[in-house]
Parts: C-alpha cells; sequence; structure tokens
C-alpha cells in the first residue's frame, strides 16, 4: 500500500516566525519506515518526492498517488532508490535488480510497475526520492564500487567524511534527480560546513546509521536566520534553495542527500564560511 502526504513551500519571511512544532511539521518527515508499507511526502519544492519502502511480510508495489494525477507513478518522473538496511530486490517491469547495503538504483521515467521486497536474511530499507522527467533515461544500478568518491574534512574541524556520489551526472543519465551519501568518520559529527546555498536547486537530507539513544541537530534557514530541528534515525528534513542545511551529531552518522532544480552541476553552490552564520 502506498500512503502520501503534501508539503507546501514557504517563504523565508515566513519561516523567521515560525515555532519548533511549526518548523517539524512543515519541514520533518519522521516516519518513512512503516511494517507492508509505502509512504511518501510530495513536496511543492520542485515537486520532490521523498519517503520509504518496508516490505516485511510480503512485496510492495509503488502504486500512483492522488498528487500526481497520472494513471502510474513515474508516468512523467524518475526514481532513485537506496537501501540503508540489509539485502533486498526491486523489480521493475519484470527485472530483478538486487540492492544490498547501500547500493542504489535508478529507474527511468515510463517504467510501469516498481516493486520492493526482501532478499532473505536481514531486513531492507528502501530509501526513495523522486523528481519530474521530461526524457527516459535507462534504468541503471549503482554499486559503492561505482559510485565517484570524494574526501572531504579535517577531524581537527570534527567534519571528516566521505561523499559517495551514486545518482549523478558522472555515475548514470539523470533528468535531475541526484542522489548520494556521506558518511561521518568515528570522531566527525559536522555535516556540509562549511555550510551553503544553492538557489537554482532544492534538497531533502535523510539520516541514518545513528546509534540508539543520539540525536542529530540539523540547521536550516537564511545564513543570517538559521533554525534548527532536532532529528532521529531514519528521519527525513525538507531544505528549501534558499535555506542552508548542515548538521550536527551527537555522534557520528551517514546521510543521503538528494536534489533536484535547474542544474546537474554538484558544485554549483554559494559557500558560507562557519563566523559569518547568525
Amino acid at each position: 500500500m502506498t500512503h502520501s502526504e503534501f508539503r507546501y513551500a514557504h517563504h523565508p519571511e515566513d519561516v523567521k516566525r515560525y515555532t519548533t512544532e511549526e518548523l517539524r511539521e512543515h519541514f520533518l518527515i519522521e516516519e518513512l519506515f512503516v511494517r507492508d508499507e509505502i509512504r511518501l511526502t510530495y513536496t511543492m519544492y520542485d515537486r520532490y518526492i521523498a519517503g520509504g519502502a518496508f516490505p516485511v511480510d510480503k512485496a510492495l508495489k509503488l502504486g500512483t498517488i492522488d498528487e500526481l494525477k497520472a494513471d502510474y507513478f513515474l508516468e512523467r518522473r524518475e526514481l532513485g532508490v537506496i537501501n540503508v538496511g540489509g539485502k533486498g530486490k526491486v523489480t521493475v517491469d519484470g527485472a530483478v535488480y538486487e540492492l544490498d547495503h547501500k547500493e542504489a538504483l535508478y529507474v527511468g521515467r515510463g517504467c510501469k510497475e516498481v516493486v520492493f521486497e526482501t532478499a532473505g536474511g536481514e531486513q531492507p530499507y528502501f530509501y526513495i526520492n523522486s523528481a519530474p522527467a521530461h526524457t527516459a533515461y535507462p534504468t541503471k544500478k549503482v554499486t559503492r564500487n561505482e559510485a565517484e568518491i570524494v574526501e572531504l574534512g579535517d577531524s581537527k574541524y570534527s567534519n571528516k567524511r566521505t561523499i559517495n556520489k551514486l545518482l549523478v551526472n558522472s555515475v548514470v543519465e539523470t533528468c535531475q534527480l541526484q542522489m548520494g551519501m556521506t558518511e561521518l568518520k568515528e570522531g566527525s559529527v559536522w555535516n556540509t560546513m562549511p555550510a551553503h546555498t544553492h538557489e537554482r536547486r532544492m534538497e531533502v537530507y535523510f539520516y541514518f546509521d545513528l546509534e540508539e539513544g543520539q540525536a542529530i541537530s540539523h540547521f536550516m534557514g537564511q545564513p543570517d536566520q538559521t533554525r534548527h530541528i532536532f532529528m532521529k534515525n531514519h528521519q527525513a528534513v525538507i531544505s528549501p534553495e534558499w535555506s542552508i542545511h548542515s548538521g550536527a551529531g551527537t555522534s557520528n552518522y551517514t546521510f543521503i542527500w538528494g536534489m533536484a532544480g535547474e542544474n546537474l552541476d554538484y558544485g554549483d553552490m554559494d559557500g558560507v564560511a562557519p563566523d559569518e552564520l547568525k
């Protein structure tokens, strides 16, 4: 079964006045993985969708949702999937793709049937992102070894991290969807620091690999009007194009970044030095 919820876009002048409860209501996606369900959040930021599929006792077929007004989910969309659990299977129009832990799958526009299921053993958690698409590109699996890997940061600044570019235009052809995974080294807690904005793209962050009992403070807002949201493991947060997107955890963790918008230029960002933030 596929469930969906809807989120409007927000003006930064309005967000300045939001309470903690309002910030969480509009930007935090608290529950992505529900047993034997597909949960999706449709946002008005570039009409991006983020969600999760958690097949336990049965296979889960990705159904269309009311917001799309489409005969099937990928009629006018592309899809990215990253498995953050045990080995699972994704079947796309009859072709079976096995996804191990931290492996990705790109599914192109026009594919009519997408089914998620377990492959035995530890339970898979399929994290899903989707964006509108105007060209049909081939479905392609991307392993950890096929990713473009970049080492960034310094333990001196508590931000030593490995960036795995999985579904980006240097690895797989997409219309506008890009996804990757950043792993924080032990002892490092800051992600995307120094911070940046990119007004030509919006973004969604999904946090996982966080120890039980620990938390992440995700920072958002304009550089001179920052706000924070405390988050738990397996939660996601919507980042508008005008907002920074950074975070600090009480331990190290991993997060998946997904984005869509005006271009596919990963380096297109407007940096903000740490001592410029307010």
